[in-house]
């Protein structure tokens, strides 16, 4: 078996930005990829995906993102920086290595990888994202409704859908990104259960992200005060509103039900659907924490303070959203939360 001083699981943003901070923090991280490559869920995202942040509020530790700073980057631009992070960090990052199960002991843990191989280490953060679990929300028929349903995960462009008749669920960034696209090629309406909300993109000629970070709101730990965190409003520089202004696509209050192939609205109509894309968000991915007693809730989300496991001293969480600010889980606020934790875990590691 061999021995690590601490093993970081997931190479995505949040991985990468842990990594980094384990290193300044005089610590030899390994970080177990499960795909061949370190970028994350961003590879996967639709292909039209734009960043809501400009680049010089975009970046992880140690790295700038380089071009022009007040642009917002594209999905691929974001995918290429994360590649030149990771190959510049140094750490041992080892891809195609899927950890199935954490498992503790008197004085650390047991990282057990596909495959059969293990790791020993005193401190593990499970930073894999939330990517992986896609949620279906329990919907009135949607379990046999005969269209196809799709989760926003699994959409990348509008040309599948051309000429359809199509319903968006959801009242995110993305959920009114995609519902706008498709908006192009097909009849679509974007169904929610209360109006969208939406925030400015640019307030008094500066991008909302200036004034968050100049007023201190971006770091600020309101996480812990937080039981349900409030759903972000939808950033627009004002082409979102007036796409659902004209109808293009229509915003519905969220249908009743779905039958066969046929969807009900609240107003009692009926008609012929033929898909369904779920915008309704992800939940973090932890598996491989089922096992280890105390870490996760009988939902399976973590039980942490700040990301940090009360049961466990030595596992960490990394890239949750409001884990200690509205920041969390973003390019720009994963690195404070990163930092606060390879501290942490060097002191322990000392301790120990």
């Amino acid at each position: 078996m061999e021995h690590v001083e601490a093993v970081v699981i997931g190479a995505g943003q949040a991985g990468l930005a842990t990594a980094h901070a384990l290193v300044e923090a005089g610590l030899r991280p390994v970080v177990l990829e499960a795909s061949e490559r370190a970028a994350g869920s961003w590879p996967h995202y639709y292909d039209s995906l734009t960043l809501f942040s400009p680049a010089r509020f975009s970046t992880l530790p140690g790295m700038p993102f380089g071009g022009d700073p007040d642009r917002y980057p594209h999905r691929d631009e974001v995918v290429a920086y994360l590649d030149r992070y990771a190959a510049r960090l140094q750490a041992d990052l080892r891809t195609g290595r899927r950890v199935i199960a954490v498992r503790a002991d008197d004085d650390g843990f047991t990282v057990e990888l596909e495959g059969g191989r293990k790791l020993r280490t005193g401190a593990v953060v499970a930073a894999s994202g939330s990517f992986g679990r896609p949620p279906r929300p329990d919907l009135p028929g949607l379990e046999t409704f005969a269209g196809q349903v799709l989760h926003a995960a699994d959409y990348r462009n509008p040309t599948p859908f051309a000429g359809q008749r199509v319903v968006v669920v959801g009242a995110g960034n993305s959920a009114v990104q995609i519902a706008a696209e498709l908006a192009r090629e097909a009849r679509t309406s974007l169904a929610t259960r209360a109006p969208v909300a939406f925030a400015r993109q640019h307030l008094l000629g500066r991008d909302l992200h200036f004034w968050l970070t100049r007023t201190g709101l971006d770091a600020a730990p309101l996480g812990r005060f937080l039981k349900t965190p409030p759903a972000p409003p939808v950033l627009d520089d004002g082409r979102y509103r007036a796409a659902l202004g004209t109808g293009a696509p229509d915003r519905r209050t969220m249908f009743t039900r779905l039958t066969g192939d046929r969807v009900t609205w609240a107003d009692g109509t009926t008609e012929q659907l033929n898909t369904l894309i779920l915008a309704t968000g992800y939940r973090p991915h932890l598996p491989y924490l089922a096992g280890l007693d105390g870490a996760l809730d009988p939902a399976g989300h973590p039980r942490h303070r700040g990301g940090a496991s009360p049961a466990h001293p030595g596992l960490a969480f990394a890239g949750l959203e409001w884990q200690r600010s509205l920041s969390s889980n973003t390019l720009r606020g994963v690195g404070r939360d990163a930092a606060r934790t390879a501290r942490r875990l060097a002191a322990h590691l000392a301790r120990s």
